[in-house]
C-alpha cells in the first residue's frame, strides 16, 4: 500500500525537479518548486514522519515559496530571456555529468543493499519532537524564542516612523 502513494509521490518530485530547472519563466520555476515540496511532504507522510511532513509544507512550501515570488516580482523579471549564447560542447558536458552522476547513485545504492535498523515506535511524530524538545532541550528553546523576541521589537521600532512634528529624540 506504501508503494502505491510513494511512486507517484516520487514521480512527481523528479517531474516538479525537471520543471524547475527546465522552466523559461521563473514564476513556473517556483510552482514547481511548490509541487516539489509537497510532493515530498507525501513522502515524508508515507514513512510516518508527520512532524516533518508538516514542516516541510508550513516552511518551505507556504514561507520560502512565497519569498522567491516576492523576490521575483520585486525585481520585475522579464520572460527569462538570456544570452543565447551556448558554451562549446555544451550538450556533451552536461551529459558526461548526468552519467557520472547517475552512475554515482547506482554504486550508492547497491553499497546500501543491506537492511535499515529499526525505528523506534513514534519516531518523527510531533508528540516525539515535543517531548524531546521541552524535556532535554527547554533552556535553549526558551532562549531562543527570548531572541526572537527581540528582533521584532527591535524590528517594529527601526520600522517606526519618527513623529511628524519634530526630529526625534
Amino acid at each position: 500500500m506504501e508503494w502505491a502513494v510513494f511512486l507517484p509521490a516520487a514521480a512527481l518530485a523528479v517531474a516538479g525537479g525537471i520543471g524547475v530547472v527546465a522552466a523559461r519563466q521563473p514564476v513556473h520555476s517556483a510552482i514547481a518548486l511548490l509541487i516539489v515540496l509537497a510532493s515530498l511532504a507525501v513522502t515524508y507522510l508515507v514513512l510516518a514522519a508527520q512532524f516533518v511532513a508538516v514542516l516541510q509544507v508550513i516552511i518551505y512550501a507556504g514561507a520560502i515559496v512565497v519569498l522567491f515570488l516576492f523576490v521575483i516580482m520585486l525585481l520585475n523579471v522579464r520572460s527569462g530571456e538570456g544570452p543565447a549564447v551556448k558554451l562549446p560542447r555544451q550538450a556533451v558536458a552536461a551529459a558526461a555529468v548526468a552519467a557520472g552522476y547517475l552512475a554515482a547513485l547506482l554504486v550508492a545504492a547497491l553499497g546500501a543493499a543491506r537492511p535499515f535498523p529499526a525505528v523506534p515506535q513514534g519516531f518523527g511524530t510531533a508528540q516525539a519532537v515535543g517531548a524531546a524538545l521541552l524535556a532535554g532541550y527547554l533552556l535553549p528553546f526558551e532562549l531562543a524564542a527570548v531572541i526572537m523576541l527581540v528582533g521584532i521589537v527591535a524590528a517594529v521600532l527601526l520600522g517606526r516612523r519618527p513623529p511628524a512634528g519634530g526630529e526625534g529624540r
